[in-house]
């Protein structure tokens, strides 16, 4: 397996090779946000405090992925979706304090409708998900969705222009004919 502390246009080129068709970079958009949410609330328990601040298990983990993200040489990105993260580990923390019974429900339900979306995308693509390879494609992943929400923006473009040269650009498979 190759080193998680690769710079962000090594990490997304390799996740862009999974990742052509419109239709599963669309199914992204939803799914990897929902597994990010569910993440967020099935860690979101036990909750402590430490020097006055409430802590749980998702804001540690939060604040070593985001650290990750800030670090792999593209900091707008790693600013992007560091964001993108605290917004859906707020939201995760809100939903996830009504009981044992909401807590679970709302974690499991979108763990599972988010994987479902996600390798419905896949289906599209005709590939398997890039974490199948590689399990750092797990946190490459919001970092992609970021990268294709910003480049609508007209932001990122060396970096979109790299990984494109390296994947290919974007199409829609023609599921009549194997990948």
């Amino acid at each position: 397996m190759a080193s998680p502390f690769r710079p962000a246009v090594e990490l997304l080129k390799q996740y862009a090779e999974h990742h052509r068709d419109r239709r599963n970079i669309l199914t992204h958009f939803i799914g990897v946000p929902m597994i990010v949410f569910a993440v967020g609330v099935l860690l979101s328990r036990p909750a402590f405090v430490l020097m006055g601040l409430t802590l749980s298990p998702a804001w540690l983990a939060f604040a070593a992925v985001a650290l990750w993200y800030l670090t792999r040489g593209e900091l707008l990105l790693g600013l992007a979706v560091s964001a993108g993260t605290a917004l859906l580990m707020l939201a995760a923390h809100r939903v996830s304090g009504d009981g044992f019974g909401p807590w679970l429900g709302w974690g499991l339900s979108f763990f599972a409708v988010g994987w479902a979306i996600e390798f419905i995308g896949h289906y599209y693509e005709g590939r398997r998900p890039a974490f199948i390879d590689d399990p750092v494609g797990l946190l490459v992943g919001p970092m992609f969705v970021a990268m294709e929400m910003l480049a609508m923006l007209g932001l990122l473009k060396p970096l979109v222009s790299e990984v494109e040269r390296h994947a290919g650009p974007t199409m829609l498979r023609n599921l009549a004919h194997p990948a």
